[in-house]
């Protein structure tokens, strides 16, 4: 089994000719390729002025060369992938608290990134894309600050990547992960997927996100194995690059999966044929409602494996596994890189098998610690765990089910109720595409439960109707008291359907 500790070191694990990045309808960047753009593009960086450990945020659209910037970057200075639909005051806000000596924008780029670091005084580079090369070759344009203090391949304990925690509640935490974090995640993620050379992964995932850079890119690059870019995440055009990648697997959150099983009746050809490439499907970042996992299965004819993960713990850090082992509906799996525990949220002992509590992981994947955020530190930290901050208990067989984000629990009036599982309750009514189960503000409880719910297509249901086939299955106190039927439910940047917010966004604050 390979123990790469740095990007560079996991890129020689890949056969010379063998296929590394791709993209539709362009040639394939072999692995001896993003060698040489690796190592062409640390120089460079070093010629700009940019070195190990300096911040480097990158503001690039979903493609293939936003693939081989993180991992060429990333081999000789610390990225920060930053969402390209930020606006300039977001991007002002990001760029000064990471503290970045550099941008990279696409060439022609109209980023408000660019406006942003030229009041801050941050030299902008310019990704040129090779239009006649193989899908993600590149070289990088821009003005010298000087040579690079500390030049070279990055060291393991070095930053490879840095990411803003999603910050719903509170200012964004900072959270660095070294090279060993990141190459650790990578090897679990391949491990637990059985990837080969052989696999091609499809990524649909935003690579400004955890979840593609790691799970769909590096993992793949780990295992010496093919990722093909799509240009972000299109429900009308995944039949499309299903026919043309032929991927053996790939890897989303549940409202893409949700949004491809609409479709996929309309695409029966395409479906067929992906029958016949594809060897599993893997979903993260939000619970998978156990009805849509029996549906990508029974649409696919392939395992669907749930996975936990978190930006702190470089992305994974349970994994449903791959037939003959059991895969269980409505549980992350077991663990899968860092060692996994239930710990008592009060008096933080760990708890036995059964007992609810805060699920805690630690590990080489498992981030160093907040950045310049002692506080976040002192409550994230215990005895060398990390707190995730979900609750949720572990079976007899190592099988974790998460219950709730200890922050999303409804406390209604003193009674403490998952929003999941009316979630999952909501999801069997016939009509029901979409749910989400959330805390409204009430005068007297505090809390009174709330869901908001898209419907398939060509349904109907009134809001009593949905209420009443709740009130049948749970306890009174957790049937949500308002039910709204929405056309859409706001979602977060990565497809995430957000809960914390979502009265005040409703207007039921």
């Amino acid at each position: 089994m390979s123990d790469f500790k740095t990007i560079r070191d996991l890129l020689d694990g890949g056969a010379e000719n063998a296929p590394a990045i791709g993209a539709p309808d362009r040639d394939m960047l072999d692995y001896a390729g993003l060698r040489a753009l690796a190592d062409s593009s640390v120089a460079r960086l070093n010629e700009l002025g940019v070195g190990r450990n300096d911040r480097v945020a990158i503001v690039l659209p979903n493609s293939a060369e936003m693939a081989a910037a993180f991992v060429a970057i990333g081999c000789g200075a610390t990225t920060a992938p930053l969402n390209p639909a930020y606006r300039q005051e977001e991007f002002d806000f990001y760029l000064d608290d990471l503290k970045a000596r550099a941008l990279v924008v696409e060439q022609g780029s109209k980023s408000p990134a660019i406006a942003a670091a030229a009041e801050r005084n941050i030299p902008v580079v310019t990704l040129v894309a090779d239009e006649n090369g193989p899908a993600g070759q590149f070289r990088l344009e821009g003005k010298s600050a000087g040579a690079a203090q500390n030049g070279g391949m990055a060291k393991a304990d070095d930053v490879a990547l840095i990411l803003h925690t999603s910050g719903t509640t509170s200012r964004p935490k900072i959270v660095p992960l070294t090279q060993q974090n990141v190459t650790a995640s990578a090897r679990h993620i391949s491990v637990s997927l059985n990837l080969s050379a052989d696999d091609r992964c499809m990524n649909i995932m935003p690579l400004f996100h955890i979840h593609g850079l790691i799970a769909a890119v590096l993992s793949s690059l780990d295992a010496g194995a093919s990722v093909h870019c799509a240009p972000g995440f299109n429900a009308l055009r995944v039949f499309g690059w299903l026919d043309e990648i032929k991927p053996s697997w790939y890897t989303a959150v549940p409202t893409m999966h949700q949004a491809i099983l609409s479709r996929a009746n309309r695409n029966a050809d395409s479906v067929e044929r992906a029958r016949n490439n594809l060897r599993l499907v893997r979903s993260s970042s939000s619970s998978l409602p156990p009805q849509v996992m029996k549906e990508l299965e029974d649409t696919f004819d392939v395992p669907v494996v749930e996975a936990y993960g978190m930006t702190e713990a470089a992305h994974q850090m349970a994994c449903n596994p791959l037939p003959p082992a059991v895969r269980k509906p409505g549980s992350v799996g077991i663990a899968a890189g860092p060692e996994v525990a239930i710990m008592d949220e009060t008096e933080s002992n760990l708890l036995a098998i059964g007992q609810t509590g805060e699920i805690v992981i630690r590990g080489p994947n498992v981030t160093p610690g907040y950045e310049n955020n002692p506080e976040a530190n002192a409550s994230a930290f215990t005895d060398g765990w990390f707190r995730t901050g979900d609750q949720g208990v572990m079976d007899d067989e190592g099988y974790i089910s998460i219950t709730g984000r200890l922050k999303e629990i409804i406390n209604r009036g003193g009674e403490k109720i998952s929003p999941r599982e009316v979630d999952e309750v909501l999801m069997d009514h016939p009509a029901v595409a979409q749910a989400v189960t959330f805390a409204m503000p009430h005068d007297k409880l505090g809390e009174e439960v709330a869901a908001a719910v898209v419907l398939r297509e060509g349904e109907t249901a009134e809001e009593g109707e949905i209420r009443e086939f709740v009130s049948g299955r749970v306890a009174d106190f957790k049937v949500p008291r308002r039910v709204l039927v929405l056309d859409e439910i706001p979602k977060g940047a990565t497809g995430k359907l957000q809960r914390i917010g979502l009265a005040e966004k409703l207007g039921l604050g």
